[in-house]
Formats: C-alpha cells, structure tokens, sequence
C-alpha cells in the first residue's frame, strides 16, 4: 500500500485541487491518500463488473492502485481544465464539475471527458468521493 498522506484538508475544495495535482503529476499517491480510514468512494456509472462503492482507505487503494498503476504505462494525463466548483448549503460538501485531457502513449492520441464530483470531508479527510464519468469515453483512450 502506498503512504498515507495525513496532512488534513481544509474542505472539499482543496481535496479536490490535490486529487488534481496527483492525476497531472502522475505520482503514484493518488485519492486514497486523501480519504478517511473509513472513507467512501462511489462511481454510480461504473462499467458492468467494475464496482460501484468502495469502503474505507485500504480496500480503494488495493483496486486503485494497481489500475492506475497499469493506466500510467499507457496514458499521460495532460490537463484538468473548465473546473467549476458549486459550494453547498455544507460547508463539508462541494460539487466539481470538470474535464480531464489526457494522451495515449502509443500513438498520441488526445481526447477529453467531463466529470461531476462531490466530495464531502470531515476531520480533514475526504469521507466520500462520488465521482460521475463517461466510462466509455475513458475506456476508449486506454485501450491498446
């Protein structure tokens, strides 16, 4: 398992400004470092056999890590752009609407996608991180 982070976060802006810095510096500490030991990440769109909810900091990073692990030998993501960042009624919780450009190493290939999150964190920590994506268009990218 990869070390954990524990500098805490200020709110589910600066949670995601990292998750950002992590993706475009593909460094291999990535969300799970930010979540909780009991955080929740939920990707409602998942492909068939992907799951759809993960509980807790050591169970993310054991199916996280590998994938991306494996993602970085073919794409290189280049740019996370158009971010808007809709405050909530919960100072805990923010929705991040954004795009994510990335290349594929094998032919330098470009292509984006949007993606919808919301983050909640307490205690410094991300408690939950609801990502919402077009698997296809990602799917598309990463393959050989």
């Amino acid at each position: 398992m990869t070390e954990v982070d524990r500098g805490a976060l200020t709110g589910p802006r600066e949670a995601f400004e990292r998750f950002r810095d992590h993706l475009l510096t593909g460094t291999a500490a990535g969300l799970e470092t930010l979540l909780a030991d009991d955080g929740v990440v939920e990707t409602p769109f998942a492909p068939p056999g992907a799951p759809r909810r993960t509980e807790g900091r050591e169970a993310f990073a054991a199916r996280a890590v590998p994938q991306r692990e494996a993602l970085r030998e073919r794409i290189r993501f280049t740019a996370v752009r158009d971010v808007v960042v809709h405050e909530t009624a919960d100072p805990q919780v923010a929705v991040v609407e954004y795009e994510v450009e990335a290349v594929r190493e094998a032919d330098g290939l470009r292509a984006a996608a949007p993606f919808a999150v919301v983050v909640r964190v307490r205690d410094g920590r991300v408690t939950l991180w609801r990502e919402y994506q077009n698997p296809v268009a990602m799917a598309l990218l990463a393959a050989e």
